[in-house]
């Protein structure tokens, strides 16, 4: 490899990492174009997943990802995967946009009110008839007994799912259940959650776009043996793939703003189904 490739600095943006790895992709090792395969096909889980994860899907040792972000002149595996990172928030419209399109539809006119709060009923309506209709009661139950059953329960939500979580915390508090709500404070998450041990159980909860942090701790606990309960929208979120048990929750949205109304419901009754299941005479 040229020292002028060495010395060039590291691509911020995806569309220059991807010309990036096509021009250089014919001189890296066999390993390494590997990665670069997998990269440029799974964008979203370069974003989403742990290195240990990428790296099995990709078929190659998590050294091998660093040796990858390295030969394209970033300092490692994490730099570059905020390239990823990035790319996800970039795709999603910013509350500015979303506001612009909403009154596109009409809804800054003389009956503002009425139009919104019609849309935004609408979405949490369709959320919960959805959650009726396809929510497993069986695994409803089987996640209300871990809960009951844990000795902390260590709650991990970030961004549009912190309220949920902190709705637990307030909700297990009142009815004397431990837990410990994963707040973040000063980038801390990660050791917040670390006091899961064995008797514990960690619910997390995120949707797309999918929290890195949540992705994050949720994988660390699962891979030490602690159970993890995921509240998620898809077979295919990345908390999915690595816990005990997954709840389905879909929501519905108005002018790209999502409801949490199914959301809640569910949260509202995995508190008070492990509340009765923990009492001392059930």
């Amino acid at each position: 490899m040229s020292s002028q490739f060495q010395q060039e600095p590291p691509r911020r943006d995806f569309d220059s990492f991807v010309a990036l790895v096509r021009e250089r992709g014919p001189q890296l090792p066999k390993r390494l174009r590997q990665v670069a395969d997998h990269a440029l096909a799974n964008p979203d889980d370069m974003a989403l997943n742990t290195a240990s994860q990428i790296a099995e899907k990709a078929g190659v040792q998590a050294s091998t990802l660093v040796r990858f972000a390295q030969a394209l002149n970033y300092s490692g595996f994490s730099e570059l995967q905020q390239v990823f990172r990035s790319r996800l928030r970039e795709q999603l419209p910013d509350h500015r946009e979303r506001l612009a399109a909403l009154r596109d539809e009409g809804a800054a006119g003389p009956n503002m009110a009425q139009v919104l709060l019609d849309g935004f009923v609408q979405a949490s309506q369709t959320s919960l008839t959805r959650l009726q209709a396809t929510i497993s009661h069986d695994a409803v139950d089987r996640a209300t007994t871990l809960l009951a059953e844990a000795q902390t329960i260590i709650l991990v939500g970030a961004r549009r799912m912190f309220p949920v979580v902190s709705y637990l915390a307030y909700a297990f508090g009142k009815v004397g259940i431990r837990c410990v709500l994963v707040d973040n404070v000063a980038s801390l998450g990660p050791e917040q959650a670390a006091i899961a041990r064995a008797g514990d159980v960690v619910l997390a909860v995120s949707c797309a776009p999918y929290s890195p942090a949540t992705i994050d701790i949720a994988a660390q606990a699962h891979a030490r043996g602690v159970p993890v309960i995921a509240l998620t929208d898809s077979a295919l979120s990345p908390l999915a793939e690595r816990c005990t048990l997954w709840l389905e929750v879909k929501e519905a949205d108005y002018g790209a703003f999502r409801s949490v109304a199914a959301t809640f419901a569910l949260a509202m009754t995995l508190a008070v189904g492990t509340a009765e299941k923990a009492r001392p005479d059930a």
